[in-house]
């Protein structure tokens, strides 16, 4: 079974706000997330670390953006085995590791959850601006590829940034941002067929 840990910089992007992502990066992470709730299978932790980062920077409501929408389906399917795959990750005392999972890494601390379910669950990681994905980082491409763990990077035109789940440092870009939000009523024209009648521009 191929299932996929979505870090939540692209269902932020998919927001469409609070984002450095472009209109380009935007749509990008609509169309995955679009994709991953009406296909794909989602992974996630037992101990809803994944699920409590997702409620810090998402609405468990559903609503208003597509990134919303996609919390509220795993919120909801956590349970259901054929839309969500829950693996067991173990924390340690190391600063170092993070996850018994994991060797010592360089990774962001809140993205190491995403890499420890990525190894247990043989799952890809969905990616939008966040550069501990980024494969040109030599020591992230190391880690990745001893872990045999693959990224798909739904955004590889935007400029990744770290230390953030939105993907950019905060107050950094808020120019950019504003300039290039997507309005929602087009970005919930776009999964309209996708999530019916929870899509009204």
């Amino acid at each position: 079974m191929t299932s996929y840990v979505v870090d939540t910089n692209v269902a932020i992007a998919a927001n469409a706000r609070d984002t450095h992502a472009d209109l380009a990066c935007q749509k990008a992470c609509v169309s995955a997330l679009s994709s991953l709730v009406k296909r794909e299978v989602v992974a996630i932790d037992d101990e809803h670390l994944i699920i409590d980062e997702y409620r810090r920077h998402l609405h468990h409501s559903g609503m208003p953006g597509v990134g919303d929408m996609f919390f509220k389906h795993v919120f909801d399917n956590q349970y259901q085995p054929t839309r969500i795959h829950r693996v067991q990750i173990s924390r340690v005392e190391d600063d170092e590791r993070g996850f018994e999972e994991l060797p010592p890494n360089a990774f962001d601390r809140s993205d190491r959850k995403f890499l420890a379910v990525a190894v247990v669950a043989n799952a890809t990681v969905v990616n939008a601006t966040d550069s501990d994905w980024d494969e040109d980082w030599n020591e992230s491409a190391a880690l990745m590829s001893s872990l045999g763990v693959q990224v798909r990077q739904l955004c590889p035109n935007t400029p990744p940034s770290r230390h953030s789940a939105s993907g950019h440092d905060e107050g950094r870009w808020p120019e950019l941002a504003a300039a290039r939000e997507i309005p929602q009523h087009a970005v919930l024209a776009l999964v309209a067929d996708d999530w019916p009648g929870r899509c009204r521009p």
